[in-house]
């Protein structure tokens, strides 16, 4: 920090205040650290350095803003957190019967970054009246969110590398403000993981290397939402029926047994989020963002997203699936192209075995397949 710019006057009850509007706005926890360099920095650049953050580039281009808070907002001297709690129950029972892939709950509703940013921006426009100035940030920031909000005490690293709190489990969205206003910190929490592994085990891919340790390049949600191009055949059989995103490691943590139904209704399911998997296929552009235009997965864009349904598909699809499968295999988008016939090989060795192994489809997208090799 620079120590010839002064820490800004802060009446006493400031603190308790910011706290109070934060509830007001539908946070369900708010607290407060300091802006001091974050705990784990040299871990990050370590983790950087191995390439485990796959082609998110963007995270190296902010490496030395996410090192140092002044680099961010001159003067910084305070960082306030906030959780925002999107937990919305177990999925509904009404697409049983029909091949429905499976989204993070996080997505289920409106994108958060939109809902938590007009709460946040409320809060810093108070902030600005008692002196501070201000950036706001949900998860697009270059900020090591998750070291700030442990050292504030919004929870503690879980082995996982998600944050855990006991009253929100671990399904809960973060947001920050870095002010120049001195605020009182808050107390950090103990980790209370102790010998548990059981989202280490849980994880389909085996990103989670170790306690607190992730290699995203096999991360479900990174293959889902960061990678821009085709997934890793060796990888695809692993990802079921995840379409975008993944909870397993969430789902698993025992944790969020405690976990009550979040207060804010932008975050609950629709329809557009349990569609059966096959009529996603037939999509255009302008119908999928007309479907997603509020929702987190619009980021992906149409050829990402139907590159998941297609692997989806080709996981957990049977022979009913193939004409829509056919029928995306001669998509113009080259990706979708691509894991379409990979989805209909896949389906055909399924069911191969069956009492008509000669089928004349299944002949007709073996030649389609090879010529597409070639």
């Amino acid at each position: 920090m620079n120590p010839a710019v002064p820490p800004e006057s802060v009446e006493p009850d400031l603190r308790d205040e910011i706290v109070a509007r934060a509830r007001a706005l539908g946070f369900d926890s708010c607290k407060v650290t300091a802006a001091t360099p974050p705990r784990h920095g040299a871990e990050f650049r370590m983790w950087l350095r191995e390439g485990a953050a796959g082609e998110m580039e963007w995270m190296g281009r902010g490496e030395e803003k996410r090192s140092d808070p002044e680099k961010v907002l001159p003067g910084a001297r305070s960082v306030i957190v906030v959780a925002l709690n999107y937990f919305q129950g177990e999925p509904a029972a009404e697409s049983r019967g029909k091949t429905t892939g499976r989204i993070a709950r996080y997505a289920w509703g409106e994108d958060y970054h939109e809902v938590m940013l007009r709460k946040l921006e409320q809060l810093s426009e108070f902030l600005t009246t008692h002196g501070g100035t201000q950036k706001c940030y949900v998860d697009t920031g270059p900020v090591l969110e998750r070291d700030y909000a442990a050292a504030a005490g919004i929870g503690w690293h879980g082995k996982s590398t998600m944050l855990i709190d006991p009253q929100l489990g671990t399904w809960f969205f973060l947001g920050e403000i870095l002010t120049t206003l001195e605020l009182p910190a808050d107390a950090e929490q103990p980790s209370r993981c102790g010998i548990c592994v059981r989202c280490i085990a849980a994880c389909p891919t085996g990103a989670i290397t170790a306690p607190h340790k992730l290699d995203a390049r096999r991360c479900i949600s990174y293959l889902t939402i960061e990678l821009k191009g085709a997934i890793p055949v060796e990888l695809r059989p692993l990802m079921g029926d995840r379409i975008y995103g993944c909870d397993d490691c969430l789902d698993a943590c025992p944790w969020n047994r405690f976990a009550s139904v979040s207060r804010e209704a932008s975050f609950a399911s629709t329809p557009a989020t349990r569609m059966p998997l096959r009529d996603y296929l037939a999509l255009d552009d302008a119908q999928f963002h007309a479907l997603f235009r509020r929702s987190p997965i619009k980021r992906i864009k149409r050829r990402g997203f139907l590159r998941n349904v297609c692997v989806a598909l080709g996981n957990v699809g049977d022979r009913t699936d193939l004409p829509a499968l056919q029928r995306a295999a001669d998509d113009p988008e080259p990706l979708i192209a691509e894991h379409a016939l990979w989805a209909i090989e896949r389906i055909r060795s399924r069911f191969s075995s069956e009492s008509h192994p000669a089928d004349p489809y299944f002949e007709s997208v073996g030649t389609a397949i090879a010529s597409y090799r070639m």
